[in-house]
């Protein structure tokens, strides 16, 4: 089913206008021809003062040079093919500073489905794009410090869906990053036994104690070969800093000494938790 629409203009009188005046984002029909038929005033705030009236003007008008006659054709082919818009970033300079416009556009099509033209509404994601370049700034940055760890250090969400391994995490226990990231961490090394560090410790070892609390001790696990594995390990959660909700687990891992491998196996917690629940 087609979101184009065939109502009409949102100026069309006096009523739809001031309904159209009020809204919080930027709101713009424009014709066939690519003229501004109506604005809203936050589309007219929008845009340098000395354009004037941005009604009865082109959109081309309002863009850089640079940028008209690739803007030109795209908007020629969609009056011509009726194929729905994409939605579009532009980076534009106003009052000043570079502003993120997100432009969520629809085609208006009369009773036979023709395009006559299309209407926009535009959000200033400015913000939002900082902050989303910042924490991929930060992810980036943080994993580049976890790849030259020696240790083995995996992630989890807080469902217990594997994010991330280390590359030491893939030599330890022969799972690549690509191949790990997105399987459930039990599926991905079940849990064959394990002993805490903490002799007072209660409950069975599983993913949902490692959400709510710190957990080490040593476990052996079945590797990527299916191969048990004994790891030293230590877990924490992962907190959201303004919220303080669970955002997930990382856990530090080494290989496990011999000493530790024969020792920490008893019967009833081999019996007792078979991989991570």
């Amino acid at each position: 089913m087609s979101n184009s629409q065939t109502v009409n203009s949102g100026c069309s009188n006096e009523a739809d206008r001031r309904v159209v005046d009020e809204l919080p984002v930027a709101y713009v029909e424009v014709n066939a021809q690519g003229v501004i038929v109506c604005a809203n005033q936050v589309a007219r705030q929008m845009h340098d003062p000395a354009l004037g009236e941005i009604t009865g003007k082109t959109i081309w008008d309002l863009m850089p040079p640079q940028e008209r006659e690739g803007s030109r054709l795209a908007f020629e082919s969609l009056m011509q093919t009726g194929v729905e818009p994409p939605v579009i970033f532009r980076s534009i300079f106003m009052r000043q500073e570079y502003r993120v416009q997100e432009i969520h556009r629809r085609l208006i099509l009369d009773a036979a489905g023709k395009p006559l033209g299309v209407r926009s509404v535009t959000f200033d994601v400015t913000e939002m794009e900082i902050a989303r370049k910042c924490a991929q700034q930060s992810k980036d940055w943080m994993e580049s410090i976890l790849d030259c760890m020696s240790d083995a250090v995996l992630v989890t969400d807080a469902l217990g869906f594997v994010r991330y391994l280390n590359p030491a995490g893939e030599a330890l226990t022969g799972w690549s990053r690509d191949e790990i990231t997105g399987m459930i961490v039990e599926e991905a090394l079940p849990l064959v036994s394990y002993r805490s560090d903490q002799p007072d410790e209660v409950g069975e070892l599983n993913f949902r104690m490692t959400v709510d609390r710190k957990w080490k001790g040593t476990i052996v696990v079945l590797d990527h070969a299916r191969n048990e594995l004994a790891l030293e390990m230590s877990t924490s959660p992962l907190l959201d800093r303004n919220n303080h909700f669970t955002t997930g687990v990382v856990g530090l891992m080494r290989r496990a000494g011999e000493a530790q491998i024969s020792s920490h196996r008893p019967e009833a917690a081999d019996q007792a938790c078979r991989s991570f629940a």
